[in-house]
């Protein structure tokens, strides 16, 4: 979920040993796997070799599906956004867009939505997904949030 996620998370050996409490050896060996499989790019910098996924490989973006729908991403995107009106933008923040599980979901939305509908259509789906959903307004913002996954954009 780490790399799968968010494309643009970069991590190295003991940084994903203190993230998700295991063996620097178990996390070692789960790296070079994904990294033999073309799945991690990785490089050095200083002494530490950092990892990112290949977002060009092609089992990426099926994969990335397949994290979004465990995580219910594809069902907020379905039931909450497109029925929402005045929508611009929609990120997914938090220990998710970073790539790390979590109960909760954190979503900011820039635009101007119906709220009462929109927090009918968050019950709904927060019992379809069996986590919680809170969310932010915003009418404007002129740059995304730090460490911010952009998980949808009206394009009209």
């Amino acid at each position: 979920m780490k790399f799968f996620l968010n494309p643009g998370n970069k991590a190295y050996l003991r940084l994903l040993e203190e993230e998700f409490s295991e063996s620097t050896n178990a996390i070692r060996l789960e790296l070079n796997r994904l990294e033999e499989a073309g799945m991690l790019a990785s490089y050095n910098e200083g002494n530490k070799k950092w990892y990112q996924v290949n977002a060009g490989h092609p089992l990426f973006r099926p994969l990335q599906e397949i994290v979004e729908k465990m995580l219910g991403i594809d069902i907020i995107i379905e039931r909450i956004l497109n029925r929402l009106g005045n929508i611009g933008k929609v990120y997914l923040v938090g220990k998710l867009a970073q790539g790390l599980d979590e109960q909760v979901i954190h979503i900011l939305i820039v635009g101007n939505p119906d709220r009462a509908y929109l927090d009918q259509l968050v019950k709904k789906a927060e019992t379809l997904l069996k986590r919680t959903i809170h969310y932010q307004i915003t009418e404007s913002l002129e740059e995304a949030p730090e460490k911010a996954l952009l998980i949808w954009e009206n394009q009209q």
